[in-house]
C-alpha cells in the first residue's frame, strides 16, 4: 500500500522508488497534480513531447482499447531508454483497466494518471492506494501557509531571491491553484530578467489579479461539463466585482476558437496543428483542457452553445434581468450540454 501524505508528495515525485511502476495523481487542484505529474515523467523522460518515450493517453483512447495501455508500457524506443505512458482526464471507469495492469504489469515504462478529485474509497482511487507496486499521490490547493515557500522556491529555481514586503505582495495577489500561481511567477521572472533580486516595485509592475485566469477557468469549466467548478469559478467572479460583460465576451471567444478548430479539424487538419494556428494563440496550461472539451463537442452544438451566449449578453445589455443571474444560467446550460453524449 503506498498512500502518499501531503508533506512528501513533491519529494515523492522528485525521486519515486523504483518498485513503483504506475501513480495516481488526482485531487481539486488541477495545475498542481499536472506539475507533480510532470515531475514523475522527467523522472524517466527529460523531453515530454518525445514521440520515441512518451505515450500521450487518455480515457476516451483506453475505453475504446483497454489493450492499449499494456502496449503502449511494453513497446521498446527506437532510440532506446525507458518509455513513459502518460493518461490524463482518468475517471473511475478506467479502474478496471488499471487493475489488469497492476495485477500483470507489462513492460518497463513507468505509467502516470491525471485524475480529477477523486472521493475517498473511489474505484480508481482505491486500487492505487493498495496495489503494491503503485502509488496515489492527492493534490490539494496550496494554502496561504504554503504560498510563501511555492513563490519563493519557484524564483530560486529560475536564479532569483526575493524581498519580504515584494513576497507578502506576491502572496497576497495570489489564490489557491497552483497552476494560475505558476504562470503569475513565469510573468514575474521573464518581467525580472537581468537581475538577481525581486523588488517589490517589480511585483505590483508584472503581476496583475486572478481575474483573467477565472474567467479562462470558468469558460473551461462549461466547456467540460464540470458543474461544480463552473459554479466555483463564478462565485469568485462575482466576488472580485467583475462585470458579466467582461465574462461573456471572453465565453464567446472560448467557444468561437472551439467551434474553428472543430471545423478544422472536420475539413482533415491535426488537432494540434489547428490549435496552434489561433490567434492569440491558446495558453499551453490550457491545451490539455481545450482537447477534452473539443472530444464533448461537434460544430452544431458549439452554434448552439453560441446561440445561448449571444442571447446572455443581450440580456445583460437591455433588460432588468440580472446579469450575474443571466449568464451564470447561460453558462450553466452550455455546461449541460457539454455533458450530454
Amino acid at each position: 500500500m503506498t498512500v502518499i501524505k501531503s508533506n512528501e508528495a513533491d519529494r515523492f515525485a522528485k525521486n519515486p522508488p523504483k518498485a513503483i511502476i504506475a501513480a495516481l495523481v488526482f485531487g481539486p487542484d488541477a495545475g498542481l497534480a499536472r506539475e507533480r505529474a510532470e515531475t514523475l515523467l522527467k523522472t524517466v523522460v527529460d523531453d515530454l513531447t518525445d514521440p520515441f518515450r512518451v505515450s500521450d493517453l487518455d480515457e476516451a483512447a483506453l475505453s475504446a482499447d483497454p489493450a492499449r495501455l499494456a502496449d503502449e508500457a511494453a513497446a521498446i524506443s527506437m532510440l532506446g531508454g525507458r518509455r513513459v505512458v502518460r493518461v490524463r482526464g482518468a475517471t473511475n471507469g478506467l479502474a478496471k483497466v488499471f487493475e489488469t495492469f497492476l495485477d500483470d504489469p507489462k513492460g518497463e515504462a513507468l505509467v502516470v494518471v491525471e485524475a480529477g478529485d477523486l472521493a475517498k474509497g473511489s474505484a480508481l482511487r482505491k486500487l492505487f492506494e493498495e496495489a503494491d507496486n503503485a502509488a496515489a499521490i492527492a493534490c490539494y490547493p496550496d494554502s496561504a501557509k504554503d504560498l510563501p515557500d511555492v513563490v519563493r522556491d519557484a524564483l530560486r529555481a529560475e536564479g532569483f531571491s526575493i524581498s519580504g514586503d515584494a513576497l507578502a505582495d506576491a502572496v497576497s495577489r495570489l489564490g489557491s491553484d497552483r497552476g494560475v500561481t505558476r504562470r503569475e511567477i513565469e510573468k514575474l521572472a521573464l518581467y525580472c530578467r537581468g537581475q538577481k533580486e525581486v523588488g517589490l516595485d517589480d511585483v505590483r509592475a508584472a503581476m496583475g489579479d486572478e481575474a483573467e485566469a477565472r474567467v479562462e477557468e470558468a469558460c473551461d469549466a462549461a466547456g467540460l461539463g464540470d458543474l461544480k467548478k463552473l459554479d466555483l469559478a463564478l462565485e469568485r467572479l462575482w466576488a472580485s466585482d467583475i462585470s458579466p460583460i467582461a465574462v461573456v465576451r471572453p465565453a464567446l471567444g472560448h467557444f468561437q476558437k472551439l467551434l474553428g478548430v472543430a471545423t478544422d479539424v472536420a475539413r482533415g487538419d491535426n488537432v494540434e496543428f489547428a490549435i496552434k494556428k489561433l490567434r492569440p494563440p491558446l495558453h499551453f496550461s490550457r491545451v490539455n483542457a481545450f482537447k477534452v472539451q473539443l472530444q464533448k463537442w461537434n460544430e452544431t452544438r458549439l452554434g448552439d452553445a453560441l446561440d445561448l451566449l449571444l442571447e446572455a449578453e443581450a440580456m445583460c445589455k437591455t433588460t432588468a434581468i440580472p446579469a450575474e443571474a443571466a449568464l451564470g444560467r447561460a453558462l450553466f446550460n452550455v455546461a449541460a450540454m457539454a455533458r450530454k453524449r
